[in-house]
């Protein structure tokens, strides 16, 4: 075979590659375009185990696809991606990052280089994030002033505001914009740590009647064999990581009991060890005792729970290990990992500690916590499971815009004025470069018309239409000009209060940027033995 013929097909076989890679992730991207903004269309997904879920979050829709290609799972991971870094702006980033592809795809087809094209691309991002910062932000400061958290609970709003339960957004914003508030200092915090807010969800009721619950709320409730317990004032609270039940062998053995007499010993042996530990735990006033689920032996059994209720003590078990820091967090306890260590000076107080029915379950709360640390926990309320889980996934992705100002303390209009302006600005840098760069950089500008042009054709708006509308507000000077899909046209979205955290489209652009790039650096595709 001749050195050019082998020359030949290796470029056509780079060119399918790349061809199919990009036909790939476009699909996927396809796929969720129209959930995206107030007025997208939410999807029904059929669980492997027959439950149904409807959501128009682009990071759930995205996990619960069953996407193949090794190129439409890099937009997944792109997606959850951005819900780690983000929490929000996960159907943008896809939508976004298909808007390059398809960029991209022309660009190939008129003979640029990939590599090139992958430089001058990661140039427009670079700028593009300058500019965001730079020029289109407005700083704000996190706090307890009331101004200021307006803001935060105006830019929670925004991000409610597209999802299922958007008509409970008042209510849901404020709770996490005040959930975070509690947990952090405003004069020093950088990021939050979300693991320091639990949300536990029970249906029944509205998503009106969630709230946060003042201390400790624990799912699942106490244990009511031999009549023990479900409501205790002036708690005194222990965490045990130890079981109260008869002791096992070390080893795999057995023992052979040959007669009643020693049958009689072993059950007085039981009830004499089971009886001394419980003497112990009253004997340091505990009155409400939380055991840690186990996977040795049981955890109680029904000898201990009696002698438990004899002395009045409250008993919730199942405790997961995952929540035993965030329990002794809250309530100031420190849990014990065997009798002996077990003192007065461990345990937690509390006002009130009781069980609460619900439709959905049990629930245990502690309230009036003498030495409160900074956790809060939030009960989800919700008609049924659909609602309910909807709204659990809801206040996370309010919590986590409420993170991004914390971590990167600026604001953005929505609506599509951000890549609007953007691709204006774009477009004019981009006459400055010479050669094949401005002619990429020019393609990633228009890129960035995708957001506006998604969100007015979702709403049922003229797309063309608007996005010109769109583009000659700009170049008029009105920088925070978006699209208003419940009007049905081009306002000052920073008077409608729609606005967003700016890292939400920073990380948006940088990750779709760099999720193209290695699309493009991809020209073949190898499978492992």
């Amino acid at each position: 075979m001749a050195r050019g013929e082998m020359k030949n097909n290796k470029s056509a076989k780079d060119k399918d590659v790349r061809t199919t890679n990009i036909l790939a992730a476009r699909a996927v991207a396809d796929a969720v375009r129209t959930s995206l903004g107030p007025k997208g269309m939410d999807k029904m997904i059929e669980q492997d185990n027959g439950q149904v879920l409807i959501t128009n979050d682009g990071a759930t829709i995205l996990d619960k696809m069953d996407v193949l290609h090794p190129a439409a799972k890099m937009l997944v991971e792109v997606s959850k991606s951005q819900d780690i870094e983000a929490g929000d702006g996960t159907t943008s980033v896809v939508v976004f990052t298909g808007a390059l592809l398809a960029k991209a795809s022309q660009l190939l087809d008129q003979g640029v280089h990939p590599s090139i094209l992958a430089d001058s691309w990661q140039l427009a991002a670079n700028k593009s994030i300058e500019i965001l910062e730079n020029e289109c932000s407005v700083p704000i400061t996190i706090g307890d002033s009331h101004e200021s958290r307006e803001k935060m609970i105006e830019a929670a709003i925004t991000s409610l505001n597209s999802k299922v339960v958007s008509q409970y957004s008042p209510t849901l914003a404020p709770i996490a914009v005040d959930s975070v508030l509690r947990i952090i200092d405003p004069m020093r915090s950088d990021n939050v740590d979300l693991r320091d807010i639990k949300v536990i969800t029970r249906i029944g009721e509205t998503v009106e009647e969630t709230k946060i619950i003042e201390g400790l709320c624990l799912d699942g409730g106490a244990r009511h064999a031999a009549g023990g317990p479900t409501r205790i004032e002036n708690a005194k609270i222990g965490l045990i990581q130890f079981q109260l039940s008869a002791p096992k062998t070390d080893t795999e053995s057995n023992i052979i009991v040959t007669n009643n007499a020693q049958i009689d010993k072993l059950a007085r042996e039981e009830k004499k060890y089971i009886l001394k530990t419980v003497k112990k735990i009253a004997k340091t006033g505990c009155n409400v005792l939380l055991i840690q689920k186990s996977i040795l032996r049981d955890a109680v059994n029904v000898l201990s729970l009696h002698y438990l209720a004899k002395k009045g003590i409250m008993v919730v078990t199942d405790v997961e290990r995952t929540d035993v820091e965030f329990i002794c967090k809250t309530i100031g306890c420190q849990p014990v990992s065997h009798i002996d260590h077990f003192t007065p000076e461990r345990l937690g107080m509390a006002g009130l500690a009781e069980e609460d029915s619900t439709p959905g379950g049990r629930i245990v709360k502690i309230t009036g916590v003498a030495n409160p640390g900074r956790t809060v926990s939030i009960l989800v309320r919700g008609s049924n499971h659909l609602v309910a889980g909807e709204a659990e996934r809801s206040i996370h992705d309010a919590l986590c815009v409420v993170r991004c100002l914390v971590k990167k303390k600026a604001l953005i209009p929505g609506g599509g004025a951000p890549e609007a302006e953007l691709s204006l600005r774009l477009a004019k840098w981009a006459e400055s470069l010479s050669g094949s760069n401005s002619y990429c950089v020019q393609a990633f500008a228009d890129a960035l018309e995708v957001i506006p042009y998604t969100l007015a054709e979702n709403a049922g708006l003229h797309p063309i239409k608007a996005v010109t509308q769109l583009r000659t507000q700009h170049t008029m000077g009105q920088k925070y000009a978006g699209i208003n899909v419940k009007q049905g046209m081009v306002t000052n979205m920073w008077d409608l209060k729609v606005i967003q955290p700016l890292l939400v489209s920073t990380s948006s652009i940088s990750l779709a940027t760099e999720c193209v790039r290695m699309l493009l650096k991809i020209d073949d595709i190898c499978a492992s033995r």
